[in-house]
């Protein structure tokens, strides 16, 4: 046969030396990816059982809700305004979205400086400031509305389950006891002592099939898993506290969550995930809650007013507004009941609900509002909310100047309200 040419056999030499390192790199290549790959998914299973320890399923809230934390001491944030002040503009990265079908968002303290609403009629707002104005600036209509108010008594008024010989231990209040009839009933056979009590009432507003809040006292140390048993039980995501631990050497409410870290209450372990300062006169907490029997897990934030003192009215009225702002902000109207409590449940937490069900429902257009009618169906499911008369003038104060702020914040109408006096300087 005749020999091929030597520039032939070369090039097939060539072609064979390109394809044997063509081989050598794809393997050298596969090898590679599969260390990578095995390094992390073994990092991977080692974050998980990490998080495991924790609760299952963190490790995707983690990245959602809880990427940052900043936690300070309660105590130290109603008393160190500067330190206050210094961290009012942190992020905060774990207040409560969650609900059934929606996922959790962060959120800075700029975008959560909520303003006043401002699909409001501008009929209904003036209204709305001409009676306020009117009761304000009446100090006779309101002595008289408020004697009417204090004889008003409920049809249905039992406290018979309340005061049973063992559950008079669980009051903090002898003289705030929730009605039979609008009760919150824990499950008894998932309590620990075995009862379905707890100083808590059911409050409905719009919907007479769904409660819009519960009211309940501050815990006490024998009542706080009877407290987390609620909130499991009721599904609640929002808790709104109204009172300090201790206000002038009297114990107020007792700390139904852990300083740090988390602690377990019967069957549900609350794990502190997070503590903002806004201001010297509120803060956020979120807890992460999972029920240690089902392994189920939920969100729950707190939040926490600082400065409204026992028996009185809060010491400045727009931190309070701002207040709701964020609680209303952060609860997007779920379907399950705000906890809403101070230290008896009955004085500042009936002020806090009177002015959210009327500011409600000024927001979902009524063109009439009676204050002292709201009050009435308020007390018709707890006995005695809002105190004093002190409290009740708050509220219309309240009322008034966030009506008019929401008419200032209206385009149309910011040349015309710049000069109209509000109702509460009026007054006040």
């Amino acid at each position: 046969m005749d020999k091929l040419p030597t520039a032939t056999r070369l090039s097939h030499t060539d072609d064979s030396l390109y394809m044997l390192m063509f081989i050598i790199c794809g393997i050298i290549g596969a090898v590679l990816v599969s260390a990578v790959a095995l390094y992390c998914t073994r990092k991977q299973s080692r974050l998980k059982d990490k998080l495991h320890k924790i609760g299952p399923s963190l490790d995707q809230k983690i990245g959602k809700d809880y990427q940052t934390t900043s936690k300070s001491s309660p105590e130290s944030s109603s008393m160190t305004a500067g330190r206050a002040s210094a961290v009012s503009g942190q992020l905060i990265t774990s207040l409560s979205r969650e609900s059934d079908n929606s996922q959790s968002s962060r959120s800075s303290t700029l975008s959560w400086s909520e303003e006043p609403m401002t699909n409001m009629d501008i009929t209904t707002g003036h209204m709305v400031l001409a009676y306020m104005e009117d009761h304000l600036n009446n100090k006779a209509r309101l002595d008289t509305e408020w004697a009417a108010l204090c004889a008003y008594d409920a049809d249905l008024c039992s406290v018979a389950i309340a005061q049973l010989k063992e559950n008079l231990c669980k009051n903090r209040y002898m003289t705030a006891l929730p009605y039979d009839h609008t009760r919150v009933k824990l499950n008894a056979l998932s309590n620990v002592t075995g009862s379905d009590y707890i100083n808590a009432s059911t409050i409905t507003d719009h919907d007479p099939q769904n409660a819009a809040y519960i009211t309940t006292q501050g815990p006490l140390e024998n009542t706080v898993n009877d407290f987390w048993q609620m909130i499991w039980e009721q599904g609640c995501v929002v808790i709104v506290m109204l009172t300090q631990l201790v206000e002038n050497d009297t114990s107020m409410c007792y700390q139904y969550w852990p300083m740090d870290g988390s602690h377990l209450y019967d069957i549900y372990e609350v794990h502190l995930v997070s503590e903002h300062i806004w201001c010297d006169d509120f803060l956020v907490r979120s807890f992460y809650l999972k029920n240690v029997k089902t392994t189920e897990t939920r969100t729950v934030t707190q939040f926490h007013f600082l400065t409204w003192p026992e028996g009185g009215i809060p010491l400045a009225m727009k931190p309070l507004l701002e207040f709701r702002r964020k609680v209303n902000k952060s609860f997007r109207r779920r379907s399950c009941p705000i906890v809403v409590h101070c230290s008896d449940g009955v004085g500042r937490t009936g002020s806090y609900l009177l002015l959210d069900m009327v500011m409600n429902r000024i927001l979902k257009g009524a063109k009439e509002i009676d204050i002292a009618a709201t009050l009435e169906h308020l007390r018709d499911q707890c006995a005695g909310a809002v105190c004093t008369k002190q409290q009740f003038q708050f509220v219309l104060s309240a009322v008034a100047e966030e009506v008019q702020a929401a008419l200032r914040a209206l385009p149309q109408q910011q040349s015309s309200q710049q000069d109209q006096p509000s109702a509460v300087d009026n007054a006040m």
